[in-house]
């Protein structure tokens, strides 16, 4: 069971591919950055996407993202994003996320995640597997 008080944490190098023609992390890239770094935390749990929909017939949807840009993160930066459960529901997962370089936040969001069926993509419970491995919120 992972440590539902400890942020898993993730490295990310940014790439050329990642950045604007001013050499700063487009934004919109970020997002590819948090989404890396929750398929990392559910493998470490245990769990891979394809596992989930072939398995438990259940897969995991952004139902919305609040995000803060607080400093810019540049060609060659190494990073580390974070992910941390907050609130289990039946249905629903949020999470805290950050990008950190260098020890300093620089993007912080709060991700709901909807638990759906796989093929009518309405909500459903979130398997009882998932919420053990992933720690439970007290």
């Amino acid at each position: 069971m992972m440590n539902a008080h400890q942020p898993f944490s993730w490295p990310v190098r940014v790439y050329y591919e990642d950045t604007d023609s001013g050499g700063v992390v487009y934004y919109a890239n970020y997002l590819k950055f948090l989404e890396r770094a929750r398929t990392e935390w559910l493998r470490a749990a245990g769990f891979t996407q394809t596992g989930l929909a072939a398995g438990q017939r259940v897969v995991f949807v952004v139902r919305s993202l609040a995000i803060e840009y607080l400093k810019p993160c540049a060609l060659d930066d190494a990073l580390q994003v974070t992910v941390e459960l907050i609130k289990v529901g039946a249905s629903l997962m949020v999470l805290a996320q950050r990008v950190i370089r260098a020890g300093e936040v620089r993007v912080s969001a709060e991700v709901k995640l909807a638990c759906v069926d796989r093929v009518a993509f309405k909500p459903v419970r979130i398997p009882k597997a998932i919420i053990t491995r992933t720690g439970t919120i007290s």
